[in-house]
């Protein structure tokens, strides 16, 4: 395996650290004064073969100064793949079930060959990926058999990527002398049982983590563990939800009590605007955990929305760094945030979203219409990003994801079934031309102008606004628009901000815990699994 060279400048720099030889796990010392570090890798980030490379890269340099804990997503379009394959099983298509298969069977085995000399650890490794593909067929075979589709299936079916990558990147590191172990994560992290979105038991998994990885970082081996996946109490596979792998990186980071959590993904950071959409934007350097929540929410892809709970409590810093310019400090998410700025940070956006509407003649009595409709909204675990009421307290609309909007409106009309017995017009109605837009950054609710500016550059485009949140939280001005007119709005406001500009931009040191591989130009935003 050939590992990217770093360039003559970083070389130089560093030439007085050189790397030690890092001992398999029979001959480790141990080093309780190291701190812990959980370095997650997205899809992207282990892609292929040369991707790992990088990845083994960074995981050494950073061993020298740290205990590290590896957190790994599926490679790049492996769990759509995955989840395609379920799809076609549910519909009793098991033919493109097979030919899915082989074709993820195809990509890890490439990856298998240029990564790991060793012909005893290439036949262990190709013999977990065999077992695990058979596994994946035996659940699509029952599932079209059955014509149906659960979502325990599902979520073991999805989870598959995962699983294979880990022992993918344990023996990549064993190649290059580093002790590595692969660990499913259906071992450490105990969660509820709601399939698909399911959320952890903290205090089980920190027992579960302390006992399990501390043994093993103090031997200088490093966990390679399973993003996205958890387990019940009773052992059932769970899965935290598209994206999960970021949230997992900081369930065990909160669980092992680590100095930091590092996201490494194909981006440099957090941006100032979706640069799919608006050209011109720039890296966010420091933000606060409040601040990357709201912008998570609202949509930005970089960060899954659940990721920022488990660190919260314990104040561990989160980078969000990119894997192919790791020379870069990338965006550091802290508790407060960077000291005394309060300017209009960053744009986000989602139109995947509905606005659905409860309102009309017949809602007039109608008793705790807001409390029924949050309550019901929350029973089919639909997260609203927006909601708003007429001060008459008779309408009221709120933003939900679209995925969600069929379970929500028939929950809604079954919940006010009877009050509306008698109406004719319909009083739930749902429109899906909608996009909703976040401006954030710190003390936006108290800086003075801020929103009429922002309503000014609205419109100056002659964008309308369909609803609107603000003074709920003293970061965050929330907005419907047409979806239509999305680019438009993002456009105006970030150039009413001038948020491109370098001058909104806090420079911090970055950290220099590693030696940063040379840089690449694959460093577009994508929107995958992390």
């Amino acid at each position: 395996m050939t590992i990217p060279s770093t360039n003559h400048s970083v070389r130089t720099a560093f030439k007085s650290r050189r790397l030690p030889h890092h001992p398999l796990p029979g001959e480790a010392r141990v080093d309780l004064k190291k701190p812990i570090r959980v370095m997650k890798f997205g899809g992207t980030s282990v892609a292929d073969a040369s991707c790992i490379a990088r990845v083994v890269e960074i995981i050494r340099a950073a061993s020298e100064e740290s205990h590290i804990v590896v957190v790994v997503s599926a490679m790049s379009g492996v769990t759509n793949q995955l989840i395609e394959a379920a799809m076609h099983a549910e519909a009793g298509e098991h033919s493109p079930v097979v030919t899915i298969l082989e074709g993820i069977r195809q990509q890890h085995e490439t990856a298998i060959g240029t990564l790991i000399r060793s012909d005893e650890q290439r036949r262990r490794i190709k013999g977990r990926v065999e077992d695990l593909l058979g596994e994946g067929d035996r659940l699509c075979q029952g599932a079209s058999l059955l014509r149906e589709l659960t979502l325990r299936s599902r979520d073991t079916i999805s989870s598959l990527g995962e699983r294979l990558s880990a022992p993918i990147i344990a023996g990549a590191l064993a190649e290059q002398g580093i002790a590595g172990e692969a660990i499913e994560a259906t071992e450490l992290v105990v969660t509820d049982s709601c399939h698909g979105a399911a959320d952890p038991y903290m205090d089980v998994t920190r027992e579960r983590c302390q006992s399990r990885l501390r043994p093993l970082l103090e031997r200088g081996i490093v966990p390679v563990v399973t993003g996205f996946i958890g387990a019940t109490p009773e052992g059932a596979l769970t899965t935290l939800g598209r994206g999960g792998s970021d949230y997992s990186a900081t369930i065990l980071g909160a669980a092992l009590d680590a100095e930091e959590v590092v996201i490494w993904t194909d981006v440099d950071g957090l941006q100032t605007v979706d640069p799919r959409l608006v050209p011109g934007g720039c890296t966010i350097t420091e933000i606060s955990y409040r601040e990357a929540a709201e912008l998570a929410y609202f949509g930005a892809k970089v960060l899954h929305p659940k990721t920022l709970r488990p660190v919260v409590e314990c104040g561990i810093p989160l980078w969000i760094r990119n894997t192919f310019a790791p020379e870069l400090p990338g965006t550091k998410i802290t508790p407060g945030g960077p000291v005394g700025d309060d300017r209009a940070m960053a744009l986000t956006a989602t139109h995947d979203v509905v606005l659905i509407t409860v309102g009309g003649p017949g809602m007039v009595g109608v008793q705790d219409v807001l409390g029924r409709t949050v309550r019901t909204t929350a029973a089919v675990r639909a997260d609203v990003l927006l909601i708003s009421q007429s001060s008459s307290q008779n309408d009221l609309c709120l933003v939900i994801g679209s995925s969600h909007a069929k379970a929500v409106v028939e929950a809604l009309h079954h919940e006010f079934a009877h009050d509306l017995a008698h109406e004719k017009a319909e009083h739930i109605t749902v429109d899906p031309t909608v996009a909703i837009v976040a401006v954030v950054g710190q003390n936006v609710r108290g800086r003075s102008g801020l929103v009429s500016r922002t309503f000014r550059a609205l419109d100056s485009e002659r964008i309308g606004i369909v609803a609107i949140a603000h003074g709920s939280t003293e970061c965050t001005i929330s907005f419907v628009v047409a979806k239509d007119d999305l680019k438009a709005a993002l456009k105006c406001i970030h150039r009413e901000f001038q948020l491109g500009s370098p001058s909104n931009k806090i420079v911090i040191e970055p950290e220099n815990y590693f030696i940063p591989c040379a840089p690449s130009q694959n460093n577009q935003l994508t929107n995958q699994k992390q």
